[in-house]
C-alpha cells in the first residue's frame, strides 16, 4: 500500500526548484538570489526525503555578490546531467562585476563545480538546458518581446548550444509567448522529449497569486509549438486567497526508474492573513499523461498538504542536529552570509566550540556583506536559542540575533553599547502597504524595547506562534526575562516586504561604520521547528 508525505518537501525559502534524474538518485536546486554560497544542491532517493549537498557556487570566484540588492543574484537555475556531466545553467541579475547567464558543470553533484561559463548574446532570465536524442545541446530561455505591447511581455526562445566551446551557436528562434492572451511573465522555461514530441514546459502570471503552469508541444525542437487547450495545467489562483497552499508555478518534471512522472514546483503558504513569511517553497505532486498532454494530480487538479507516496522504495536521511554547537571545522550547510565574503569576517577556529563574528563597519542595512551568518526559517512555530559572549566596547557597537526579510525589512535582537549595556530589540521596516515586487522599499528603524544589562554571557531566545514573535534575553542559563512579547511579524513577509525570498534568522555583528577590533564569540545556536507533523 503507498503511504503519505506533507508537502512542502524543501520547507522554508527554496523557490524555482529544478530536478533530474541518474539512475536511482535525484539531485535537486533552488534559487538563492543575494545569498552565499548559492545554488543548494540536495539529494533523493524516493523524492520525499532529501539531504543537503552543499552548494553548486560556494568559491567567491564563482559568485560575484558584490554590492547585489535584495533579491538580486541568483534567479531561476536549471540542473541536468548528460554523458556523464552535470550541468546547471543560471542567471546573475543585478551584479556589480558581472551579470548575466552562466554554465557550471561537474562530474559529482557533491563535488567541486567549475568556474561559470559566461554565456555571450544570451539575453533575459530563467535558462534551461536541453539535450537531444542526436547530440545536440540546446539553450532555452526567457526574453522580453522584441516588440513588446504591455509590462511582462516575454517570450521564449531556443538556441543551440556548443558545450565545448560554451556558446551560443546558430539563430536564436521565438518558441512561444504563453498560453493566455496577453500573457505576463512567461519564464522559466523547460524542454522535454516524450514518445518523439518536444514539450515546452512554463510558468506564467507572474510569481505571485497568479503563477500558473502552462505546455505546449511540437513536432519539431523549433516549432511551431501548440498550446493545450486545457491550459494552465496547474494553478491555485482560482482557489481564493484563504488557500492554505497559493502560488503554484515554476515547475519541473521527472521521471521515475518505475516509469511514473513527478512534478517539483514552488508555491507558498500563507499564515495570520495573506503573508508568507517562509518565502516560495518547495513542493511535490504526481503527473500523468492523457491525451498526450501531462496532467498534474489527476482527479483534483491541485496541490495537496498530504500527498501519496511515488512508487519507490522509501529512504530516510540520518536526522540533522537542531543545535550547532559549532565544533566543526567548517559551517554547517544550513549557513548562509550576505552577498559574497571577501574577507574572513568568521571563524571556528579562533577560539574552538564557537562561532567568533568579527564587528566590521558594515551594517546590516548596506548593500554589502555584514557579519552575518544566517539560516532559514522552515516553520510558522519555532523557538531559536543560543548563546553569546560579547562585551561591547563603543556606542557604535553590537551583537545578537537578527530575523532579516532584506537590508531594510528586519528585526535586530541585539547587545548594544553606550553609557550601558543594554539589550535592545529594532523593528526596520517600510510601513504596511504591499509595496511593489521591486526595488525593495527603503526602511526606518523604530526601537521596540531597550533593557540595561550587565554581563558578558548572554543567552536569546525568539518564539513564534504564527505571526506572534516573543523575544527573551537572560545572563543564567533559563533564566529568562522577556523584552516583548507578541510583536506582529507579518511586516518581514513578501507581500508586505517585497521581493523573492523568504525570512532567515541569525547571528550578526557590527560596528555600524566605524572601525573596530572586536568580536562576538557565539557559543551555540538551536533552531526547533514546532510545526505539527
Amino acid at each position: 500500500m503507498p503511504g503519505t508525505f506533507r508537502n512542502p518537501i524543501l520547507p522554508g525559502f527554496h523557490p524555482d526548484p529544478s530536478i533530474c534524474r541518474v539512475g536511482e538518485d535525484y539531485y535537486l536546486v533552488n534559487s538563492t538570489f543575494e545569498y552565499f554560497p548559492g545554488l543548494p544542491i540536495y539529494h533523493s532517493r524516493d523524492l520525499v526525503h532529501w539531504r543537503p549537498l552543499g552548494h553548486v557556487l560556494d568559491r567567491p570566484s564563482q559568485l560575484p555578490l558584490d554590492g547585489v540588492y535584495a533579491s538580486g543574484g541568483l534567479y531561476a537555475p536549471t540542473i541536468r546531467y548528460h554523458k556523464g556531466t552535470f550541468y546547471v545553467i543560471n542567471t546573475l541579475v543585478g551584479g556589480t562585476l558581472q551579470s548575466g547567464n552562466f554554465i557550471v558543470k561537474a562530474a559529482d553533484p557533491a563535488g567541486s563545480w567549475s568556474e561559470p561559463y559566461w554565456l555571450e548574446n544570451a539575453p533575459g532570465i530563467d535558462p534551461s538546458l536541453f539535450f537531444d536524442d542526436d547530440g545536440r545541446a540546446w539553450y532555452v530561455g526567457n526574453r522580453e518581446a522584441a516588440n513588446g505591447r504591455y509590462v511582462g511581455h516575454n517570450q521564449i526562445w531556443l538556441q543551440e548550444l556548443d558545450l565545448g566551446a560554451m556558446r551560443l551557436i546558430g539563430e536564436p528562434c521565438v518558441l512561444w509567448e504563453g498560453a493566455a492572451r496577453d500573457a505576463t511573465w512567461a519564464e522559466g522555461p523547460h524542454l522535454y522529449k516524450v514518445n518523439g514530441q518536444y514539450y515546452l514546459m512554463i510558468a506564467e502570471g507572474g510569481t505571485g497569486h497568479d503563477h500558473a503552469v502552462t505546455v505546449a508541444r511540437s513536432a519539431g525542437i523549433t516549432g511551431p509549438y501548440e498550446g493545450n487547450r486545457r491550459n494552465p495545467i496547474l494553478s491555485h489562483r482560482n482557489l481564493g486567497l484563504d488557500h492554505p497552499i497559493v502560488g503554484t508555478g515554476h515547475a519541473d518534471l521527472v521521471e521515475t526508474q518505475s516509469g511514473e512522472w513527478w512534478m517539483v514546483l514552488l508555491a507558498m503558504r500563507p499564515y495570520g492573513g495573506y503573508f508568507y513569511n517562509l518565502g516560495r517553497e518547495t513542493f511535490l505532486v504526481p503527473v500523468r499523461w492523457e491525451d498526450g498532454w501531462p496532467v498534474v494530480a489527476a482527479g483534483r487538479g491541485r496541490v495537496e498538504s498530504v500527498e501519496r507516496t511515488p512508487n519507490l522504495p522509501e529512504h530516510r536521511w540520518p536526522s540533522l542536529p537542531v543545535c550547532d554547537h559549532f565544533e566543526t571545522r567548517t559551517l554547517a550547510q544550513e549557513w548562509n552570509f550576505l552577498r559574497t565574503p571577501r574577507d574572513d569576517f568568521w571563524s571556528l577556529s579562533a577560539r574552538p566550540g564557537h562561532l567568533r563574528l568579527r564587528l566590521r563597519p558594515e551594517r546590516l542595512t548596506d548593500k554589502a556583506n555584514p557579519s552575518f551568518v544566517g539560516r532559514r526559517q522552515q516553520h510558522m512555530r519555532f523557538t531559536v536559542r543560543a548563546a553569546l559572549e560579547f562585551t561591547p566596547r563603543k556606542d557604535s557597537e553590537c551583537a545578537g540575533l537578527v530575523l532579516l526579510q532584506n537590508n531594510e525589512i528586519h528585526i535586530r535582537f541585539v547587545i548594544s553599547g553606550g553609557a550601558a549595556t543594554t539589550v535592545r530589540l529594532v523593528k526596520r521596516s517600510a510601513g504596511d502597504s504591499v509595496v511593489p515586487l521591486l526595488p525593495v522599499p527603503a526602511g526606518t528603524d523604530m526601537v521596540l524595547a531597550e533593557l540595561p544589562i550587565e554581563s558578558r554571557r548572554f543567552f536569546f531566545k525568539v518564539e513564534a506562534e504564527g505571526q506572534a514573535l516573543s523575544f527573551y534575553i537572560a545572563t543564567e542559563p533559563e533564566a529568562w526575562q522577556p523584552v516583548a512579547e507578541g510583536v506582529d511579524g507579518h511586516f518581514l513577509s513578501t507581500p508586505c516586504a517585497g521581493g523573492f525570498v523568504g525570512t532567515y534568522i541569525g547571528m550578526y555583528a557590527s560596528s555600524n561604520g566605524q572601525p573596530s577590533t572586536n568580536t562576538a564569540d557565539f557559543d551555540w545556536f538551536e533552531y526547533v521547528g514546532l510545526d505539527e507533523k
